[in-house]
């Protein structure tokens, strides 16, 4: 009896142990998503213009994409996502990105991934919780530099705008036909269990411990003022009470 009892507390601590490890996993890809925003706007003339992230309704961030390169029509990555809300911006949620065929082959390095909602339809479509892009949301590279008053497409038709960072460089990218879900996983890691899309990113979830280096970074960047968005008119779906693991 006397060995059962610690195998049970054994058992215990060791489920804790792992599982206060995954959820740091996850503290750092929020903290990383931070850093690449930081170092893409520390250069103004080469990266994401004022007028297009000061209009974003949502700012995803796939922090050193599969480290050790990839190929045309082989992506995979993880990322997370805040939201403009009522109350400034959400709390972070986590998804993948899986499939697609990307418009450059990189080799041999780590890649960060920046996806910018531009409107009501892309946000209709992260709400979802899964979308591909270029068949259920349309896309297109964006503009880079200070200002972006010649470009209309972030403007008028593209309800994302996506980038890339790689060997020092930051350009706008395709990533038609690149499935973007939630991470089920990841999610119930960082918030101790699974809440959806919605709940998360309309502002019914308070941030959790780990937040705070992105939604710092997003407001410092955007702005805390919730740009136009029928985000709000949308109506939320209650909190998801499966329990934690």
């Amino acid at each position: 009896m006397k060995k059962l009892l610690v195998l049970v507390v054994v058992a215990v601590f060791t489920s804790a142990a792992w599982a206060a490890g995954d959820r740091d996993k996850v503290v750092d890809r929020v903290e990383g998503a931070a850093t690449v925003l930081d170092e893409i706007m520390a250069a103004p003339d080469k990266g994401i213009p004022e007028e297009v992230i000061g209009s974003a309704q949502c700012i995803a961030i796939v922090p050193s994409m599969l480290k050790g390169g990839f190929i045309v029509g082989a992506a995979y990555g993880k990322g997370v996502v805040t939201c403009r809300t009522d109350k400034g911006w959400s709390a972070p949620a986590c998804f993948r990105l899986e499939g697609g065929s990307f418009g450059l082959q990189i080799g041999g390095q780590a890649v960060d991934l920046v996806m910018l909602v531009m409107n009501d339809n892309g946000m209709r479509n992260l709400l979802s919780s899964k979308f591909k892009i270029g068949a259920d949301a349309s896309a297109a590279a964006g503009p880079v530099g200070r200002h972006a008053e010649a470009a209309t497409d972030w403007k008028m038709r593209a309800e994302l705008l996506t980038y890339s960072r790689a060997r020092g460089l930051f350009a706008g990218i395709s990533l038609n036909g690149t499935v973007v879900k939630q991470d089920r996983d990841d999610t119930r890691d960082f918030y101790g269990r699974m809440i959806s899309f919605r709940s998360i990113l309309t502002g019914l979830v308070p941030p959790p411990a780990g937040s705070e280096p992105l939604l710092k970074a997003a407001a410092k960047y955007a702005g805390v003022t919730p740009a136009k968005t029928n985000a709000s008119e949308v109506t939320p779906a209650p909190t998801d009470s499966m329990p934690a693991r």
